[in-house]
């Protein structure tokens, strides 16, 4: 298929939404004299007269006019006033040294507005509806093989044919008094309408025209498969579709509410993935500011983070591995090294290694009392000791000098003197035993 030409708003095959459009130059002319005109809710197909640098001007400055007018038509009179405003200025246009003396072109216009459309028809392009899967020509041709089959002179088939074929006898740019036929009807959600130039219905039947609009449900495929099928039958003329699915009220309600509900998940997803992300930093920030106390080697081991992990992941790493023994605090603090061995949390790693510092201070403080319990011990014994010793001397030599003087005495005395110094006597009991028995022996 070809490229199309002459479009304005926008160039090429258009989609968007409820129609589809496309113009192409068939495989016979050399030029495409048709133009086309795709402004929602405004649509207009132009079919150019005139030979090259005539047909195209005129259908192309036909559909700049409408283009310009759009805006104002609101009704059936505004309407043919834009017709009107189009034909006037085809006719200047060659006293102005635009295009050639005698151009023209056809024109089917529709403003579709819900479901009520507004149709101004000049010359043999042609509107059609598909209702109920059933096709219908709304427009009559302005053209001579219109009035034989009206007249009965001919039939349908045999106009198709006819060397008379292309004579039109109504157009833009003919006489300044046309007027254009106006058609208005309403329309019924999943009606489909169909604009076009002769180069369609006269390759193709009103039923092969149908069978496309009825099966194709996407209007932009849909006027691409009119023309392709107008080419495969001959294409001896341009080809231009357009295709514009009618939505009612209702419809067009159920879109407002699916594209407002969409609206409001995209925002929904859009809260929920600035909350997930919110969470992950907050979560991050949790961990990387908490900390807690474990043991690795037999060390006290400050971690930063939670003694936890997500996904396989750990979500924790050593910060510090300290010099503090979990053995030897234990012994100092066996409640304290309970709660470490099962990972004991702390406030932040800042605290951690407070306490680990506390700990240190407490275990060095216990070795050191232990320490200084042993030295006491042994000065004690060796103070015994001397002790003994001493008082074993003294004794024994109180004992003697008490014993010579109760010798001197007498046995009274001396037996006093005797018990006295066993009493006193300090540890040898051999030694007053032995001054007892001088002292008796003395006396006797």
């Amino acid at each position: 298929m070809g490229i199309p030409a002459n479009i304005t708003a926008p160039q090429g095959a258009v989609s968007y939404r409820s129609f589809g459009s496309r113009t192409d130059v068939g495989l016979v002319r050399e030029h495409n004299e048709d133009s086309l005109l795709v402004a929602p809710p405004l649509f207009v197909v132009c079919d150019g007269m005139g030979g090259h640098e005539a047909g195209e001007v005129a259908s192309e400055m036909a559909i700049r006019t409408m283009e310009n007018q759009a805006d104002s038509i609101k009704d059936a009179q505004s309407m043919i006033a834009a017709v009107e405003a189009a034909n006037l200025n085809v006719i200047k246009a060659p006293r102005q040294g635009i295009g050639r003396e005698g151009m023209g072109t056809t024109m089917t216009a529709a403003k579709v507005t819900g479901e009520r459309v507004m149709i101004a028809q000049v010359g043999d392009s042609r509107a059609y509806l598909l209702h109920n899967g059933r096709i219908q020509q709304l427009t009559r041709d302005h053209s001579l093989m219109a009035d034989l089959i009206e007249s009965g002179q001919i039939t349908e088939a045999e106009a198709r044919f006819h060397p008379n074929r292309s004579v039109i006898t109504r157009a833009i740019g003919s006489d300044p008094y046309m007027q254009p036929d106006i058609y208005e009807l309403n329309l019924s959600s999943g009606d489909r309408l169909l604009l076009c130039s002769d180069g369609l219905n006269a390759m193709l039947d009103d039923y092969q025209i149908e069978d496309i609009l009825r099966d194709v449900p996407d209007p932009q495929t849909c006027a691409d498969m009119l023309v392709g099928a107008a080419r495969n039958a001959g294409g001896y003329d341009n080809i231009t579709t357009i295709v514009i699915d009618i939505e009612g009220k209702a419809k067009a309600k159920q879109r407002r509410a699916i594209k407002k509900s969409r609206i409001w998940m995209g925002i929904l997803i859009a809260l929920v993935v600035l909350a997930i992300a919110g969470a992950f930093v907050g979560a991050q920030q949790y961990i990387s500011n908490s900390a807690y106390l474990g043991v690795q080697d037999d060390k006290v081991t400050i971690y930063r983070g939670i003694p936890d992990e997500f996904l396989g992941m750990q979500l924790s790493s050593v910060e510090e591995v300290s010099q503090v023994s979990f053995q030897d605090l234990k012994k100092v603090q066996p409640g304290v090294a309970a709660r470490i061995s099962d990972n004991m949390r702390v406030d932040n790693v800042e605290e951690a290694q407070r306490l680990v510092q506390a700990y240190q201070e407490e275990i060095a403080a216990a070795n050191g009392s232990t320490q200084a319990d042993g030295t006491n011990a042994t000065g004690t014994d060796v103070a015994a000791g001397t002790g003994a010793a001493t008082g074993a001397t003294t004794g024994s030599t109180g004992t003697g000098t008490t014993g010579t003087a109760a010798g001197a005495t007498s046995g009274n005395a001396t037996s006093t003197a005797a018990s006295s110094t066993a009493s006193a006597g300090a540890s040898t009991g051999s030694a007053s035993s032995g001054t007892t028995s001088s002292t008796e022996g003395a006396n006797q």
